[in-house]
């Protein structure tokens, strides 16, 4: 019986060649799929997101904005941070330590 799918990767990481060059740290969405650029990559150029591992987020301050261990957060392109809110934003992933309201910070473990 012939295999119908082939082992490619372990995954941590998809190729990525913006139109555009990346700085690193930088949250990039491709459809429902969020990365995180570890390195600068330049425009028309192919490099790596990575998708995989526990990174510091940026987060809003306001009132309400509280993150506990364990909470879903999605990406909010329009502010540049994770929130707890869903609406258009894109799953990111899991909160690894909690986050006050007053932090501006938050470290999440990248789930696809």
């Amino acid at each position: 019986m012939a295999a119908t799918a082939v082992y490619l990767a372990v995954g941590n990481t998809v190729d990525y060649t913006p139109s555009t060059a990346v700085t690193a740290g930088d949250v990039v969405v491709q459809g429902e799929l969020v990365g995180v650029a570890t390195q600068a990559i330049a425009a028309n150029v192919k490099g790596a997101l990575a998708v995989a591992g526990v990174f510091q987020f940026p987060k809003a301050t306001t009132s309400g904005s509280a993150l506990t261990a364990g909470a879903k957060v999605y990406w909010d392109a329009g502010s540049s941070v994770v929130s707890a809110t869903v609406g258009s934003n894109k799953y990111v992933g899991k909160v690894v330590t909690a986050a006050a309201a007053s932090a501006s910070t938050v470290e999440v473990r990248l789930e696809q």
